[in-house]
């Protein structure tokens, strides 16, 4: 009954992790393997993927290729375009260079979101699009200019983040093993992340209590919407960010780090697209 249900899942499947991911964003939890004689979600998931039948493969077939690493190169590339055209802008003197700079920010930040099979909601990056532009506007182009620079180290630590993750997934046995895993994981990346965001506000004459709050903001939205995380908490988040009170930031930040070490400590969060 149970293979018959999840029967597409398990056909799609990798590997066993991944039924383990999907059993679990279906509300399969521990509790409920055991029911079927298995002492976790990742035992029952083993004997899920074991037991669908695959078509064989055709003999000769190609490996899947590994990815390529131009394409590694150009997204880091890309990650750091960002901070030079900002930095630039802002050195030239171009009129609303901080403007500019803040939205190269969120879209770089925020668009891999779209990575997520689909899930990339537009609200929620027009959302911080907005509250960069308008923080930018509000504390001049050093700001923006800060933003920007942060994408770079935002998008390794993301890419590190990401790995570290799934590896940790692969070497768990239960759910609640790979939470406690998890989470000083997400705590490492965020740290990391601010420390970063704290250099480039430094270097760019920003001030760090405006600047870096909005970074880490930034910075958790793209995490949550890459990971596939549920769009209301995030946009919400950001809207919040709006409110032209210095707290409200820092209570939008609060409000999405409590959030993200929810939804980023489930197994789902982490499996392939």
């Amino acid at each position: 009954m149970l293979l018959h249900r999840h029967r597409e899942l398990c056909e799609r499947a990798v590997d066993a992790l991944e039924v383990a991911a999907g059993l679990e964003a279906c509300g399969i939890s521990d509790r409920t393997a055991a029911r079927f004689r298995h002492r976790d979600v990742f035992s029952l998931a083993e004997e899920l993927y074991a037991r669908t039948p695959r078509g064989e493969e055709p003999a000769g077939a190609p490996a899947p290729a590994a990815p390529a690493g131009r394409a590694v190169v150009r997204r880091f590339g890309c990650a750091l375009l960002p901070g030079a055209l900002g930095c630039a802008a802002a050195a030239a003197g171009v009129p609303g260079a901080g403007l500019l700079a803040g939205l190269l920010a969120a879209a770089a930040l925020v668009w891999p979101g779209r990575a997520a099979g689909g899930r990339f909601p537009l609200t929620a990056h027009l959302f911080a699009a907005a509250a960069a532009g308008w923080a930018a506007h509000r504390h001049g182009p050093a700001l923006g200019a800060a933003l920007a620079l942060a994408v770079a180290p935002g998008h390794l630590t993301a890419v590190l983040y990401a790995a570290r993750a799934r590896r940790r997934l692969a070497g768990s046995r239960a759910l609640d093993e790979f939470a406690a895993r998890a989470r000083p994981l997400l705590a490492g990346a965020l740290l990391l992340f601010t420390a970063a965001a704290t250099g480039a506000a430094a270097l760019v004459g920003a001030a760090p209590a405006t600047a870096v709050p909005l970074a880490v903001l930034l910075f958790l939205a793209r995490l949550l919407l890459g990971h596939g995380a549920h769009r209301a908490p995030v946009a919400v988040a950001l809207a919040l960010a709006l409110v032209p009170v210095p707290a409200a930031v820092y209570a939008a930040v609060a409000g999405l780090l409590v959030h993200a070490f929810l939804a980023l400590s489930r197994a789902s969060a982490h499996a392939r697209p």
